[in-house]
Parts: C-alpha cells; sequence; structure tokens
C-alpha cells in the first residue's frame, strides 16, 4: 500500500495472465552442432567432388550450407514474437508483439467477450477465438492443439470468474 491507499502499479489483481511464445525445439548449442556436421559433411562432400574434376560442384555445397544458416537465423529472429493476454475483473487485455517489437494491444469488456474454437477431429482446437461485437481475434496461435485445449479450458474459467465479479472477504 502506498500513501493514497492505492497497491503500487495494480489497482485490480489479475484473474489469469499468460505470455504465449513460439516454441523452438533446437536451441544455440544445438543449431551450432548442426552447422559444424552441415558444414563439415557438405565440404568434405565438396572436396570429393572438386577432386573429380566436377568444381562448380563445390560452390554449390557452400551454397546449401549458407541457405540452412540464413534460413535457421530467420527463424529464430521470429521467434521474439509473443502474446499477452490478461484477465481481470473488469478488463481482458490481448498485446500481440511481433519479431521486430512492433505491438498492438486490445482491451476487451470480459462480461462481452466469448471463447469460441475451431476445431478437427483429427488435431483437435486448430484456432482459438475472442468474439466480442461480431469481430473475432484469434489467440495462442503459437500452441499446438493440445496445449491450446488447455489454455482455452483455463482462459474460459477465467472470463467466467471475471463476469461473477470480484471476490470481497470480510475481515472479522
Amino acid at each position: 500500500m502506498t500513501a493514497d491507499n492505492t497497491i503500487s502499479g495494480e489497482l485490480e489483481p489479475a484473474i489469469f495472465s499468460a505470455t504465449i511464445t513460439p516454441h523452438r525445439s533446437l536451441g544455440n548449442a544445438g543449431f551450432l552442432v548442426l552447422m559444424i556436421v552441415f558444414g563439415s559433411v557438405s565440404f568434405l562432400t565438396g572436396i570429393a567432388f572438386l577432386l573429380m574434376g566436377a568444381w562448380p560442384v563445390f560452390g554449390f555445397f557452400g551454397l546449401d550450407v549458407l541457405l540452412l544458416y540464413w534460413a535457421f537465423r530467420l527463424n529464430y529472429r521470429h521467434a521474439a514474437a509473443y502474446e499477452e493476454i490478461k484477465v481481470t475483473a473488469s478488463a481482458l487485455t490481448v498485446r500481440k508483439v511481433n519479431h521486430r517489437g512492433q505491438s498492438r494491444e486490445w482491451r476487451l469488456n470480459p462480461l462481452w467477450v466469448k471463447l469460441d474454437t475451431e476445431s478437427t477431429e483429427e488435431f483437435g482446437i486448430a484456432r482459438l477465438f475472442l468474439v466480442t461485437r461480431g469481430k473475432q481475434l484469434t489467440v495462442a496461435s503459437f500452441l499446438g492443439p493440445d496445449e491450446r485445449e488447455g489454455f482455452a479450458r483455463e482462459l474460459a474459467e477465467a472470463l467466467a470468474q471475471a463476469r461473477r465479479g470480484p471476490v470481497r472477504t470480510m475481515l472479522a
């Protein structure tokens, strides 16, 4: 509490808060090992072709290594994107930040937001939407179908709790 009787920073406690980031299965050490192995194999194979007299092939092997490196770097750069979703008793805030750091933010009333899904029998929940006033906002796009299902369940519970209103306790 501060001198003016507000809790520092937040005026309202969060019912639900999540930050969703893209999954990357290959870390920096794995990337380094992959590039060393792939580069070594390409170099040795290129040398073999060079010794057989097919010298242009050597350059193409080097180009393959360069393209693989560029593709992974681009993929890792896109991993900087994320989504933040926060539910309080009076607001549902969705903030999406792309890989360049540009962000967009939506502030919705949790009383009027409906959670909608697009599902398939084979894969489960394919897309998750927040629907309000006839407009859809896609959320949790970085998650897989199983993770999206659990996230949808938790978000639906948080929205239901926000609709019930803040819980006040009586002190004895």
